[in-house]
C-alpha cells in the first residue's frame, strides 16, 4: 500500500486512543521561515498536552505519510520545492515521486484513509467572490461532500463569499455546527455575520454526532465543527473590513485571476495590517488543536 502511517500513529488507531489529523501547508506555504517549523512543532505539541496524538499529513517522494518525524516536519518546512497539493494532485505526486505539503482536501482524503476522524485546521476553503463569473470553489467542499471526517476550523477564510459557501456546503449536505456559538465564524473573525443552524457545546456533544452520522449510515460526509478565534485575539472587524476592501481592489487593478487571488488577498492583509491578521490565524489554529484533541479522546472513549 503507498500510504505510510508512522508506527505512533499506527498504535494509536488500533488501541482506539486519540489521533489528530494537521495538515501540512500552513508549514511549507503559510508561515516564512523559520517560523513555520516552530509553529509545526507547537501544534504537534499542543496535540500531545491535551493526550492526543498528532498525525502531520504530507507526501515525500511520492509516499503519503500521516504522522511525521522531526527530520521529516524539517523537510516540509525547509526543502525547496515542496508543492502545494490537494486532493487532486495526490495521483500524480505519487506518480512522479514528489514531495508535497496537503491542503485541507488533500489532508482530509489521506486522513479518512488511514482511519482518523479527526482533524484540525484553519480555516476552509469554499466559495470565492464573483462565483457567478469566475465559477471558482475550492476543493475542499466537494471532498468534504463525500468523506467521513470531523473538520475543526475557524470558519472559512474572510476573502470569499461566506453566505455562498454556506449555501454549498447545505446543498452538499454537510453538517455544519457552531462550537458554542449560533454564529458562523470568519476565520480572523469571531463572527462572520452569517448565522448556523447548530450549536454544539462540548466535545461530548459533538462525538454524539459522529456516532448519529455512524448509526444512520448516513452519507459519507464531514462533519464541520466551526470555533471561532476567540473575540480578544481576533483581528479588529473595522481594521479588518477596511483592510479587505483595499485588498479586492488591488487584486483588481493589478489583474490578479484564479488561483493568485487567495495568496494575494492574505498577503496583502498581513502586510497591511502589521501582521495582526497572521496572529489571529495562529491563535484560531491553536484554538483548533486543542479543540479536536478533546473531540478525538471524546470519540474514542465513548
Amino acid at each position: 500500500m503507498v500510504l505510510v502511517v508512522s508506527e505512533e500513529v499506527r498504535e494509536a488507531i488500533d488501541a482506539r486512543r486519540p489521533v489528530v489529523a494537521l495538515e501540512s501547508t500552513i508549514i511549507a506555504h503559510g508561515l516564512p521561515r523559520p517560523r513555520n517549523l516552530q509553529v509545526a512543532l507547537e501544534l504537534e505539541d499542543v496535540v500531545r498536552r491535551e493526550g492526543a496524538v498528532p498525525a502531520t499529513i504530507a507526501v515525500l517522494d511520492g509516499r503519503p505519510h500521516v504522522g511525521l518525524d522531526k527530520e521529516q516536519l524539517e523537510r516540509v518546512a525547509n526543502e525547496e520545492g515542496i508543492r502545494k497539493l490537494g486532493h487532486r494532485d495526490l495521483p500524480p505526486a505519487v506518480a512522479a515521486g514528489v514531495s508535497g505539503a496537503t491542503t485541507v482536501s488533500a489532508t482530509a482524503q489521506l486522513a479518512a484513509l488511514a482511519g482518523v476522524r479527526v482533524f484540525a485546521t484553519g480555516g476552509l476553503g469554499g466559495v470565492h467572490r464573483e462565483w457567478t463569473v469566475t465559477q471558482d470553489e475550492s476543493a475542499d467542499l466537494g471532498l468534504l461532500a463525500r468523506t467521513r471526517i470531523t473538520v475543526v476550523c475557524a470558519g472559512v477564510k474572510s476573502i470569499l463569499d461566506v453566505p455562498a459557501t454556506l449555501q454549498r456546503l447545505e446543498t452538499l449536505g454537510v453538517t455544519v455546527a457552531g462550537y458554542r456559538t449560533d454564529r458562523f465564524p470568519g476565520f480572523y473573525l469571531c463572527d462572520s455575520g452569517h448565522p448556523v443552524d447548530w450549536t454544539l457545546h462540548s466535545p461530548e456533544q459533538v462525538a454524539d454526532v459522529m456516532r448519529a452520522q455512524d448509526a444512520l449510515a448516513a452519507p459519507e460526509s464531514a462533519l464541520i465543527v466551526a470555533n471561532p478565534v476567540p473575540r480578544e485575539k481576533q483581528l479588529d472587524p473595522g481594521l479588518h473590513a477596511r483592510v479587505l476592501a483595499d485588498a479586492l481592489r488591488a487584486c483588481e487593478e493589478e489583474g490578479i485571476t484564479g488561483q493568485a487571488v487567495t495568496p494575494f488577498l492574505l498577503d496583502h492583509l498581513v502586510r497591511h495590517t502589521d501582521g495582526a491578521s497572521l496572529s489571529a490565524n495562529l491563535a484560531a489554529v491553536r484554538g483548533n488543536v486543542r479543540l479536536a484533541a478533546h473531540i478525538a479522546a471524546a470519540w474514542t472513549t465513548g
